[in-house]
């Protein structure tokens, strides 16, 4: 017996929009695998909303954006103007998938969107770092109090199972050090320097050019992307309650070839390491450029290559790295956290 999901998504960017098009491709072997069915009942960007009961056409909402339309365009349901967060209040599901940008200042839109979700006893999925961030355990207090799932894998690492790793894998060991390489771009722009000798600036343009690196790539190259995510690990796997300020962060732009070469004499590679490592009662945060051994399984990532490094008491120590050439795993992982929801 298939299960029909009712679900709202907000943010039809990147993300949103190759999870339509994943659904479009793989609801039958969805449906067969898991037995779920998802029907899209409201979708929001910022043209406005489209709403309906029977099921909105994920491959014509996926469409009207390719062609430079919003979602308001829907035609017969398309609301212009209308909030995301008056489409949520409006729409009943099951679920919210909140896709939209974001917001390290106040987190909206998708904050406001994620609360009324909860207050209305919806799962949540979301690939949003701001709200997460600001209000973890805000968030995840409500889901509890609600009896609902607040998911949120894709995340950290776009299709990298970082999170799945840490909660569910490790269960009933103790992490004692996690080492991340969570940021692509500056993963990009650091093997380019080393492997093909060329300066930051030309690695970076290399990246604006490849698509992965914005025209203002502070964030990225910064360290407040891999910050970010690091705080998500600490409040989610380490159970720590972490604030980003509470973290030592230093970026890449003033790493030279001079730098590497005199890593690379020494057997080692420089990489923009996140790291959480126990001390005492409590962990060590910091996202720094960091000189690791030629032989460590981060120094050995490539051009598109993000991953994790899980060190822990009972089970190990456990790699996992990730080839992500763009934001369809990012995606996918949203609809592994939909999934795992009723199937998990």
């Amino acid at each position: 017996m298939t299960q029909t999901i009712r679900y709202t998504l907000v943010g039809l960017g990147n993300i949103g929009r190759n999870l339509l098009d994943i659904l479009a491709h793989r609801q039958a072997a969805i449906e067969a695998d898991y037995g779920l069915s998802f029907c899209l009942v409201g979708a929001a960007d910022t043209s406005g909303a489209a709403l309906s009961a029977e099921g909105l056409d994920p491959a014509r909402v996926r469409d009207l954006k390719l062609e430079g339309q919003g979602v308001a365009f829907y035609p017969g349901v398309g609301r212009p103007g209308m909030s995301a967060q008056a489409m949520v209040e409006e729409a009943v599901a099951e679920m919210l998938v909140e896709a939209s940008p974001t917001n390290l200042q106040d987190g909206q839109p998708g904050m406001g969107c994620i609360l009324r979700a909860l207050e209305k006893g919806q799962h949540v999925v979301t690939a949003n770092k701001g709200p997460l961030v600001l209000a973890f355990h805000k968030l995840s207090a409500m889901a509890r109090e609600a009896g609902v799932k607040l998911l949120y894998s894709g995340t950290v690492a776009g299709g990298l199972p970082t999170i799945n790793i840490g909660i569910r894998d490790l269960a009933g060991s103790e992490v004692l050090k996690v080492e991340g390489i969570l940021n692509g771009t500056t993963n990009y722009i650091l093997t380019r320097m080393e492997q093909e000798g060329i300066s930051y600036e030309e690695a970076l343009k290399g990246a604006q050019a490849a698509g992965i690196a914005e025209a203002d790539p502070t964030l990225d190259v910064d360290g407040w992307d891999a910050a970010n995510k690091l705080v998500i690990v600490a409040n989610s796997v380490l159970r720590r309650p972490t604030a980003l300020s509470e973290l030592h962060v230093e970026g890449i732009r003033g790493l030279t070839l001079d730098d590497l070469r005199r890593a690379r004499e020494a057997g080692k590679v420089i990489k923009l390491l996140a790291l959480a490592e126990k001390e005492g009662d409590d962990y060590r945060l910091s996202v720094r450029p960091t000189a690791l051994d030629k032989e460590h399984p981060l120094a050995r990532t490539g051009l598109w290559d993000m991953g994790v490094v899980y060190h822990t008491d009972y089970m190990g120590v456990i790699s996992a790295v990730i080839e992500e050439k763009g934001p369809v795993p990012t995606s996918a992982a949203v609809l592994r956290d939909m999934i795992n929801v009723y199937a998990g």
